[in-house]
């Protein structure tokens, strides 16, 4: 029998602060974190520039508990954010507002990476998804980030949302992965043969003082050195609460499909980092509008078929988790689109960056 209460979920969101009447990105000089912290303490906190807030939910024992924790974050800081006269909005990246005008926070540790990544810390004018799911064992973890690999170009496409940087259309639908590809140890990683080969290739890098410490491994996803987690990095951070469970529900799944099979003696095809980067490539260029490759076919095969095949192979621990009504969104961007789809949908019917800003910030308490 599973554990299922061993999977637990604990998700990470970064939003940005802008101007309500310019919808620029504005320093807040940390006053929303403060009054943020009186209320929810160190689930609220500063992060490198300072037009940035980073909230965490408690770690959560189901998805719907999850929900709860994540839109009470986001209400009561949108709440704070308008008393102190700013607003709050969530997307990779913003429409329009460059980093030069952004200031830094004033943080012994934010110095240090400037210091050492010079502009392209100054440029990481960027906004994430973080989601936790518990693991039974270090060694658990590395066998199912391993597996998981494989399936984050998929759920990536279905979060794109920053198609948009310095006032252009990029041409792709995460940007915000191409900003952040600029610092080391990124991207996906590739897959290790036990706990202990990994933790020789942090202690090599800290020896070698290439990072001080295992939280300087920034790739898409990574067993947490402090959580006992898999930590999956690899999303936009969503316009809609809606958007952001389901993809920790889909994570979830697929870490406990992944248990399962295992469990059953029965192990997922481990693919090289440089056949994944291939398909993640794809996906931050297209979306879910084009073609990722299927390695086990050896062929292109349409994103959305592969999305919905994703979510067949989950499906016989969906219901267990209690994650059948969270995955109603997964189905629904396919219907409606990314949130990088529908920013774009603003701007192609208006031609207007600003709409698109106000765009982003109507949707960040609103359902998908």
């Amino acid at each position: 029998m599973i554990n299922y209460k061993l999977f637990t979920v604990g998700i990470e969101e970064e939003y940005m602060v802008i101007d309500p009447k310019s919808k620029e990105l504005i320093s807040h000089e940390q006053k929303i974190v403060i009054e943020g912290q009186k209320v929810f303490g160190e689930k609220v906190k500063a992060e490198m520039h300072q037009a940035v807030v980073e909230v965490g939910t408690d770690v959560c024992t189901n998805i719907e508990e999850a929900r709860a924790d994540i839109f009470n974050l986001r209400e009561t800081i949108r709440n704070i954010a308008n008393g102190l006269g700013y607003s709050t909005a969530a997307a990779g990246t913003h429409p329009f507002s460059t980093w030069r005008h952004q200031l830094i926070t004033d943080h012994i540790r934010y110095k240090e990476i400037v210091n050492e990544m010079q502009d392209a810390a100054r440029s990481n004018l960027i906004f994430g998804l973080h989601v936790h799911v518990g693991m039974p064992s270090k060694e658990m973890a590395i066998h199912i980030a391993n597996s998981a690999r494989y399936f984050l170009p998929h759920v990536f496409a279905l979060s794109t949302n920053s198609p948009f940087w310095e006032k252009r259309e990029t041409g792709f639908k995460s940007y915000r992965t191409k900003v952040f590809d600029k610092f080391p140890r990124t991207g996906i990683p590739d897959y290790f043969d036990s706990y202990s080969a990994y933790e020789n290739y942090v202690n090599l890098l800290i020896k070698t003082k290439c990072i001080d410490n295992a939280k300087k491994i920034w790739w898409d996803l990574r067993v947490h050195p402090i959580y006992g987690t898999v930590e999956f990095r690899i999303c936009d951070v969503p316009l809609t609460v809606d958007e952001t469970i389901g993809f920790a529900a889909l994570f979830q799944c697929i870490c406990v499909k992944l248990y399962k099979l295992r469990a059953d003696n029965l192990n997922f095809i481990l693919y090289s980092r440089a056949l994944l980067n291939e398909n993640r490539w794809r996906a931050s260029r297209y979306g879910i509008d084009h073609k990722l490759i299927d390695f086990g076919k050896e062929q292109e095969v349409d994103t959305r078929s592969l999305i919905l095949e994703l979510l067949d192979f989950i499906d016989d621990v969906v219901d267990d988790l209690g994650c059948r009504d969270a995955l109603k969104s997964i189905t629904r961007i396919l219907e409606k689109g990314t949130g990088a789809d529908r920013q774009l949908a603003v701007f192609k019917r208006n031609n207007s960056l600003e709409d698109v800003a106000t765009f982003i910030e109507s949707n960040f308490l609103a359902p998908l």
